[in-house]
C-alpha cells in the first residue's frame, strides 16, 4: 500500500511538474488514482517559488521584484503546463462557434488573442497581488504561495471525479472517473494545512464557487472536461485566492 501510494505521489509529480521524479514502477498507477496527490506537487512547486521570494526578499529586492522571481521560478518548474491551459481554453471557449470547432482551436498549439490576454491578466494578476503579499511580511508570503498552490491543484482532482471528457483521448480522458476517496483526499490534504493561514477559508470558498462555475462553462461550452480546463482551472483558483489574500 505504501508503495502504491509513493508511486501516485511520483506520477503526480510527473505530470505537474517538470522537477526530476525518477521512474515509475510497473505496473504504474493510474493518473486518477494519483489525484490525491495533486496537492502535494502543488506543495512542491510551492516550495521552490516560496524560497525563492524569500531569498530574494532577505537580500533586498522590492516586493514587486521578489515576487516576479518567484512567480517566474513557479512557471520554470510547471513547464507553464497550467497557463498553457488556460490560455487554449481561452481562444477555444471564446473562437469556436461549436464544440467540435472549440476542441480543434485548444488542440492548436497556436496562440490567439484571447489566449494572449488571459495569460497578461493571469500572470499581472498574480504578480501584483503576491507583491502586495510580500509587502505586508515574508513568511505570509510563502505561507500563502505554499497553501494557494496546494489548493489550486486539489481543484483540477474535484473537477475529474465531477466531470466527463469531452474526448476520447488527451488527459482529460485518460484521468477521468477519480475515486471519491481520491477526491476527498486531496481535499483534505490542500485544505487542512490551510486553515492555519489566515484569509484562506474564503479564498477556498472563492476557489470552490470558479471550479463550479468553471465547470458548469464547460460542459456547456465543449461537453466535459480536457486538461486545458484542468489547467485554467489551477490557474483561476491561483489567481482567486491570491487576490482574496491580497485584499484580506
Amino acid at each position: 500500500m505504501i508503495r502504491a501510494r509513493f508511486a501516485q505521489a511520483q506520477l503526480a509529480l510527473m505530470l505537474l511538474t517538470r522537477l526530476p521524479a525518477g521512474r515509475l514502477p510497473e505496473p504504474a498507477p493510474s493518473i486518477a488514482a494519483a489525484t490525491w496527490a495533486f496537492p502535494l506537487a502543488g506543495l512542491a512547486v510551492g516550495g521552490v517559488a516560496g524560497l525563492v521570494l524569500l531569498a530574494a526578499l532577505t537580500l533586498g529586492l522590492p516586493p514587486a521584484l521578489a515576487a516576479g522571481l518567484a512567480l517566474a521560478a513557479q512557471i520554470i518548474v510547471t513547464g507553464a503546463l497550467h497557463e498553457d491551459g488556460l490560455a487554449d481554453l481561452a481562444d477555444g471557449f471564446w473562437g469556436g462557434r461549436d464544440a467540435a470547432r472549440r476542441l480543434e482551436i485548444m488542440r492548436d498549439s497556436r496562440i490567439g488573442s484571447y489566449g494572449t490576454l488571459a495569460l497578461v491578466v493571469s500572470v499581472g494578476l498574480r504578480w501584483q497581488a503576491l507583491a502586495v503579499l510580500a509587502g505586508q511580511g515574508p513568511m505570509l508570503a510563502v505561507a500563502a504561495v505554499l497553501t494557494v498552490a496546494m489548493t489550486s491543484r486539489a481543484v483540477p482532482a474535484v473537477l475529474l471525479a465531477m466531470m466527463p471528457p469531452a474526448r476520447a483521448d488527451g488527459m482529460g480522458h485518460l484521468a477521468s472517473g477519480g475515486a471519491g476517496g481520491a477526491v476527498i483526499a486531496a481535499i483534505l490534504l490542500a485544505g487542512v494545512p490551510a486553515l492555519a493561514v489566515p484569509g484562506m477559508v474564503p479564498a477556498m470558498a472563492v476557489q470552490a464557487l470558479l471550479a463550479f462555475a468553471l465547470a458548469r462553462l464547460s460542459l456547456a461550452r465543449i461537453g466535459g472536461q480536457t486538461g486545458d480546463v484542468l489547467g485554467a482551472a489551477q490557474q483561476l483558483a491561483e489567481v482567486a485566492a491570491l487576490l482574496v489574500l491580497a485584499a484580506a
